[in-house]
């Protein structure tokens, strides 16, 4: 997985090894903001779900009703918009899907703070770093 400069990274870049899939690193980081933040960032995180198989009709319809390709996996709407795009902490065990990148230089440019993660500490990294945006 190749990284692009205009995307900032979290996470060890140098670590090799067996680690968890992205979807439990992904729901360990959606339950610790839950539990950090109940009634402000834990109550409106979201996880949009592009994976997956679809019939033609039905990607028609999802893509109408709003489904954008390469969408970030969780986003956090707030003042300045969380948009962090979630990977296994052994990169190398990932690979960016279709648009995914596109995306999230996108949400920069439209004024996010767009990021990749690497594993849920990397994650965790990204969105205390996000925090301290909010205090400026």
């Amino acid at each position: 997985m190749k990284f692009n400069e205009q995307i900032p990274v979290y996470g060890n870049v140098d670590f090799r090894g067996n680690c968890p899939l992205e979807a439990s690193e992904q729901k360990a980081f959606v339950k610790y903001v839950r539990i950090c933040y109940p009634k402000t960032y834990g109550a409106i995180i979201v996880h949009n779900r592009n994976e997956g198989k679809r019939s033609f009709q039905q990607t028609a319809r999802f893509k109408s009703e709003g489904m954008t390709k390469g969408a970030s996996d969780i986003v956090i709407p707030a003042k300045t918009p969380f948009v962090c795009e979630m990977k296994r902490a052994d990169h190398t065990k990932s690979s960016w899907k279709d648009k995914q990148q596109d995306y999230l230089i996108a949400a920069k440019d439209c004024g996010a703070f767009a990021c990749l993660a690497l594993g849920l500490d990397g994650a965790i990294a990204a969105f205390e770093a996000w925090l301290l945006t909010l205090e400026d």
